[in-house]
């Protein structure tokens, strides 16, 4: 029972921030492009890299990975944006956004689980 209160507990956290980021967003960039979901989406991408390669309990990678992270990121937005930019007229907006969310959150992944597999200073091996 432990576990749904913790991914309970990150999914909350990660959707306040998500929230946060939203506003805070808007304000810096105003609404001509999605910069605040492509932010939210490359880093919950490195995130869960980093989680992933790491030994830790498994309360607590449930509670970041499924709860924190899961509500932080969102490909319902990404896809009604980019419903949205091809409704707008901006194909080529659209296919940029659809390029660097796929292809920059893969890249995200993958350099945040290297970095998770790095040794800390003086961790043995």
């Amino acid at each position: 029972m432990k576990v749904y209160l913790y991914v309970g507990l990150g999914g909350a956290v990660g959707s306040l921030l998500r929230y946060v980021v939203a506003l805070a967003s808007l304000q810096l960039f105003g609404t001509g492009f999605p910069v605040g979901t492509i932010f939210v989406n490359l880093i919950g991408a490195y995130i869960l890299g980093w989680l992933t390669a790491k030994v830790i309990h498994p309360h607590m990678r449930a509670a970041i990975g499924t709860g924190l992270i899961g509500s932080f990121t969102t490909l319902s937005t990404l896809s009604v944006d980019v419903v949205t930019l091809i409704h707008s007229g901006t194909l080529l907006i659209a296919t940029f956004y659809i390029f660097i969310s796929l292809i920059g959150g893969l890249l995200f992944a993958a350099f945040g689980f290297r970095m998770g597999e790095q040794r800390e200073v003086g961790e043995e091996k």
